[in-house]
């Protein structure tokens, strides 16, 4: 990851969440989360199994209402006006989501209409060859590897110009090769001024790519940690509790 720009810097958060809580029944998934994400970096959500980054994900993506909390997309109040801050994010989640009977360009046609993109089919072909699925853009969703979906997937994420990406582990199916075409991707991405958040279990994909590692352990961020510090006692010690820097 390039070392962000003088002019990123001076920008104001494009992400705001503040106090974040999720219940579900009894259960509290979410223990309030604060963060700010800035222009033009990426940052990663580390955390055990059930520490809360799905979760989390899914309330910075309006796909998920907090229990309570704020939360601000572009200046935009996300939870009061979420059709206006959803336009400014793209997500992907465990789950693709994709209409498996549409072929893969009808697919980004469907949510390119949905979102209003301009040069509707110029933009089609670009994602389709920016995500090397040009060659399936053709077939049908559920003949497609789930590497090739995940790659549909990312494209629909990117197809409307956002400039948040929330992405749950979007390294899952894919090779060596998409995955270091996909990290080229994401350092561009960051590099136009705009912002990345993922998740992801693998400590040396997460170096590569994260500017900065936020830990999350039982709903709760327990460590702040720079991506010069993300080695893999560090972060245990963090997952364990036994490292605390969220203050």
């Amino acid at each position: 990851m390039t070392e962000r720009p003088s002019s990123c810097i001076i920008q104001p958060p494009l992400l705001v969440a503040t106090g974040i809580v999720r219940r579900f029944g009894r259960t509290l998934a979410l223990r309030g989360v604060s963060l700010n994400i800035m222009p033009c970096e990426c940052v990663a959500l580390l955390g055990p199994n059930g520490a809360g980054k799905t979760t989390l994900v899914r309330v910075l993506a309006t796909a998920l209402q907090p229990s309570a909390g704020a939360l601000t997309i572009g200046g935009v109040d996300a939870l009061r006006d979420a059709a206006r801050a959803r336009p400014l994010v793209g997500a992907v989640g465990h789950e693709t989501h994709l209409y498996q009977d549409l072929t893969a360009r009808e697919n980004l046609r469907f949510y390119g209409r949905l979102y209003g993109v301009r040069g509707l089919e110029d933009r089609v072909s670009t994602v389709l060859k920016e995500s090397d699925i040009a060659a399936v853009a053709d077939r049908p969703v559920r003949t497609l590897s789930r590497g090739m979906q995940q790659r549909v997937a990312l494209g629909r994420a990117i197809l409307h110009e956002p400039m948040l990406l929330l992405l749950d582990e979007p390294e899952t199916g894919l090779d060596d090769t998409a995955q270091r075409r996909l990290a080229r991707m994401l350092e561009d991405w960051t590099d136009r001024g705009r912002a990345v958040v993922l998740t992801s279990h693998r400590l040396e994909w997460t170096r590569r790519l994260a500017d900065r590692a936020i830990v999350l352990r039982e709903g709760q961020i327990v460590a702040h940690i720079d991506r010069s510090d993300l080695e893999p006692d560090i972060v245990a010690a963090a997952y364990s509790g036994a490292l605390s820097s969220a203050g």
